[in-house]
């Protein structure tokens, strides 16, 4: 089974993608603080065990595809809306960084499923799919956070 470079390229992207966020989730959940910053803490604690799933699930995936996950060496930050608030009761900021970031996820995803349509690979595809439900609840249950705020 043969699959194209803009597969594998995507492939690539997401899983960086995936493990930035982990760390940026990670990271906010631990600085931010405040009464109102505890619903958005435990939703991102939660997200982080999926977003890993998500990046150990593409990861053995490049590797079906006789391809290698990329590593900290490969690795470029781009995630500039999900870095920590200097206020870290500045929950809106992090709500704001985690939409842009599964906005991303979710454009990623969906080029990831046409690629992969495109050069007839069925298991990538319905990989692209089945993360891309993830990404796109988180998304949702970040609307509704935001929501919140602007009320």
């Amino acid at each position: 089974m043969m699959t194209n470079d803009e597969v594998t390229d995507l492939l690539r992207k997401a899983y960086s993608d995936e493990i930035e966020t982990v760390m940026n989730y990670l990271t906010n959940s631990i600085v931010l603080e405040g009464v109102s910053a505890e619903e958005v803490r435990e939703s991102l604690e939660t997200d982080i065990q999926e977003e890993l799933g998500h990046a150990e699930m593409i990861g053995q995936r490049l590797k079906q595809l006789d391809e290698r996950p990329p590593a900290s060496y490969d690795f470029e930050a781009r995630q500039e809306g999900l870095q920590p608030p200097e206020d870290s009761t500045d929950v809106l900021s992090v709500i704001d960084g985690v939409l842009e970031a599964e906005e991303d996820a979710i454009s990623t995803y969906r080029n990831v499923i046409s690629a992969a349509r495109d050069a007839d690979d069925p298991v990538t595809e319905d990989l692209g799919v089945t993360i891309l439900a993830d990404e796109e609840a988180h998304r949702t249950e970040f609307r509704g956070f935001k929501r919140e705020y602007d009320n």
